[in-house]
C-alpha cells in the first residue's frame, strides 16, 4: 500500500511494492495495491480496498480484476482512518463477477434491485476515449457488442461528456485555467473537475493529518512527500465552490443516466507504467487518469472496472459507471453482461499492433 494511500502507484519505498500478477515490470496500482495483487493472483477470490481518488478502480485495472468503488456513503467507513471523507469510500475485488455481486450483497447499505433490469441506455463518452492510449475500437468493441447482444443496439447512446459537464455544472468556471484548455492532452472541464476535487482532497486530508505530519515529520517516499507538503499548504480557498460542483455533477449525471443507465468510460488512460518511474514522467498520465478517476469521485456515483483480458501483453480494462445509489443495479449489469465479454476476451488478447 502507499504510504498514506495517496498514490495510485501502488508503491511503498519502506516495505516494498507487492508483485502485479499480470505484468511484473509493472506498478501494482494504489493505493490499495495488497488487496488488488491478492485477487490476482488467486491467493484469495475476494478483497476489500479503500478508494478515495481512484485506489481500487486502478489497481483492479492494472492486475486485470475487477473493482467496484460504490456510491459514496454506501458502506460504513466506520473503523477507516479517513483520508478525504467527501471522497472516501470502501470497495472491493474480486476475479469473477458472481463473486464481486455477492460481496456487494453483503456489505452494501442499500435496498435490493430485483434482476434483471434492461438498462436504459448505456452513454459511451467518446471523448474520455481519446485520454486513452489503446484503440478505441479495442477497448469499446468488446462491451459494445456484448451490449448489443443482449439488449440491442438502440439501448448504446453516444455522448461528448466535457462539453455536457462544462455546460451542466457552471461552478466548474473556477477551475477552468489557460493551462488546462491548451494542454492537447485534457479534456477542459473535466481537468478543471479533476483539479477541484485534487483541492478538497488536499484541503480535508490536512484537517485528518496535518497536525501529525507536521509533529512526526516522516519520511515518505517520493510524489508522496510533494503531495502532503502541497496539502500541508492548502487554505480554504475556493473550498464552498468545490462543495458546489459535486452537487452540481451529481445532478448533471444523474439527470443524464436516470435511474437504470450507465457511463462508458475508460478506468486509466493506458497501461500500468514501468516501476520505479520517475515521478515527473507520469505527470501526463496522472493528469488524464484522475480527470477520468473524478467522474464517480466528485459526483459520487458508483463505478465497476471491468478485465478485458491482455493487450500488447499489459492488462486491459473498461468501466461503467450509474447514478449514486445504483450500485446493486450496476453489479447485475455487469454480472450479466460478463459472458459475452468473456466469450471475445480471447481476440483482445490475440490482437497486436
Amino acid at each position: 500500500m502507499d504510504e498514506m494511500a495517496y498514490s495510485i502507484n501502488g508503491e511503498n519505498i519502506h516495505y516494498g511494492t507487492p508483485r502485479n500478477p499480470c505484468a511484473p515490470d509493472r506498478v501494482p496500482g494504489g493505493s490499495s495495491s495488497g488487496s488488488a495483487v491478492a485477487v490476482g493472483a488467486e491467493l484469495v477470490d475476494f478483497s476489500l480496498g479503500t478508494d478515495t481518488g481512484g485506489s481500487v478502480r486502478v489497481p483492479a485495472s492494472y492486475c486485470g480484476i475487477f473493482g467496484f468503488r460504490p456510491s459514496h456513503g454506501a458502506i460504513s467507513e466506520s473503523g477507516v482512518i479517513p483520508m478525504s471523507q467527501s471522497f472516501d469510500t470502501v470497495g472491493w475485488f474480486a476475479r469473477d463477477p458472481m463473486i464481486l455481486s455477492r460481496v456487494g450483497g453483503v456489505i452494501l447499505q442499500l435496498p435490493d434491485v430485483a434482476p434483471p433490469i434492461r438498462p436504459t441506455c448505456i452513454i459511451i463518452a467518446e471523448d474520455c476515449f481519446q485520454l486513452s492510449s489503446t484503440p478505441f475500437d479495442v477497448v469499446t468493441g468488446t462491451v459494445i457488442q456484448a451490449v448489443e447482444k443482449l439488449y440491442g443496439g438502440d439501448v448504446l447512446k453516444h455522448e461528448i461528456l466535457g462539453d455536457y459537464v462544462k455546460t451542466n455544472v457552471p461552478s466548474l468556471k473556477h477551475f477552468m485555467s489557460k493551462e488546462n484548455t491548451d494542454q492537447i492532452y485534457s479534456i477542459p472541464s473535466l481537468a478543471a473537475l479533476s483539479s477541484a476535487m485534487r483541492l478538497l482532497q488536499r484541503y480535508e486530508f490536512k484537517n485528518n493529518h496535518g497536525e501529525w505530519i507536521s509533529a512526526v515529520k516522516p519520511d515518505l517516499g517520493p510524489g508522496i512527500s510533494e503531495r502532503v507538503s502541497d496539502a500541508l499548504r492548502t487554505t480554504g480557498e475556493n473550498i464552498d465552490i468545490c462543495y458546489s460542483i459535486k452537487k452540481e455533477l451529481h445532478d448533471a449525471l444523474a439527470a443524464l443516466l436516470g435511474d437504470f443507465g450507465a457511463l462508458m468510460i475508460p478506468t486509466v488512460p493506458g497501461p500500468p507504467p514501468k516501476l520505479q518511474t520517475n515521478t515527473s514522467d507520469l505527470e501526463i498520465f496522472r493528469a488524464r487518469a484522475f480527470s477520468l478517476l473524478s467522474i464517480a469521485g466528485v459526483s459520487g456515483f458508483c463505478q465497476v472496472s471491468i478485465p478485458l483480458g491482455m493487450y500488447n501483453n499489459l492488462p486491459l480494462s473498461i468501466s461503467l459507471v450509474a447514478r449514486h445509489g445504483a450500485d446493486r443495479f450496476l453489479l447485475h449489469l455487469v454480472e450479466s453482461l460478463y459472458d459475452s465479454i468473456k466469450d471475445r476476451k480471447q481476440h483482445i488478447t490475440e490482437h497486436k499492433l
